[in-house]
């Protein structure tokens, strides 16, 4: 018979064994777009998730390079994710791509989006498949984009009324500086609840005034996370590496430290594409 220490001992190194492949959350971030560089900060966020949350990440992007608007090879790989991260820009793709993306947008899995998701596909006019560049983004993130505050301007982040105590915020700060530029994505949804606020600072356009930037949704079990945060330069600012990984953990069902995840990592910003 187990002795009670030898029990103690066993007990131990099951907590301390790494998850196995098939008991690890499986999330899939699908890179697309030509202007914010998520082919290079997803994986990234990727690699804090897997070191810091015991998850295990697959990331698909456009091919041969990001300018690339009708191919993102490796899709299947939704076919298996817990979680699927979109960060989009205006893709056209193919048929066979495509049904990988609706089946799973069509699926009760948890799904969150980055920054141009909300304005994921341009497919021409006439196009059997034209209605998804509003339909897509409204069903599954809650809004499309409208508009913006220029792209010399940049945005302060503070948290929304009577959030500060939400998961997803642990260790976030109340008040952060942005170099991302404003979204216009009012009104949200009313089942769409903001966590995070942002303000245009320097608009070179009309100001729209106070916009959320990250939001949540709960609809029929099935969890939603968005961000429109996400050009390079954010993600070296702490709070906006945190926000998005543990937005990503919640959208999981994934308990979140009481004081942060740890999201210390070496990364340097590229320089976004000319647009």
């Amino acid at each position: 018979m187990m002795t009670l220490m030898r029990r103690r001992e066993w007990i131990a190194c099951l907590a301390a064994a790494p998850l196995t492949a098939a008991a690890q959350p499986h999330i899939v971030f699908v890179t697309g777009d030509d202007e914010y560089r998520s082919e290079i900060t997803m994986p990234m966020l990727a690699s804090i998730l897997e070191a810091k949350a015991g998850v295990r990440c697959t990331t698909v992007s456009a091919q041969p390079s990001p300018q690339s608007k009708e191919n993102i090879p490796g899709l299947e790989a939704l076919e298996t994710a817990d979680l699927a991260v979109f960060y989009l820009r205006w893709r056209a793709l193919p048929e066979e791509q495509l049904q990988h993306i609706l089946r799973y947008a069509a699926s009760p899995r948890p799904v969150a989006g980055f920054r141009t998701s909300t304005h994921a596909f341009r497919y021409p006019k006439d196009h059997p498949r034209e209605n998804l560049n509003l339909e897509f983004p409204r069903e599954v993130f809650g809004q499309i984009w409208t508009t913006h505050h220029g792209h010399r301007s940049s945005t302060d982040v503070t948290v929304a009324d009577g959030q500060r105590d939400h998961p997803i915020l642990r260790g976030v700060e109340p008040a952060f500086h942005v170099r991302s530029w404003l979204y216009h994505v009012t009104p949200l949804p009313a089942d769409c609840t903001p966590l995070l606020i942002g303000r245009a600072v320097n608009p070179e356009r009309k100001d729209y005034g106070p916009n959320p930037v990250v939001w949540i949704r709960e609809r029929d079990g099935k969890r939603l996370f968005f961000t429109t945060l996400g050009h390079p330069e954010d993600f070296t600012v702490e709070s906006v590496r945190r926000v998005a990984a543990q937005g990503l953990l919640w959208a999981l069902g994934r308990k979140i430290p009481r004081r942060g995840l740890d999201v210390r990592v070496a990364y340097t910003p590229p320089p976004t594409f000319p647009v």
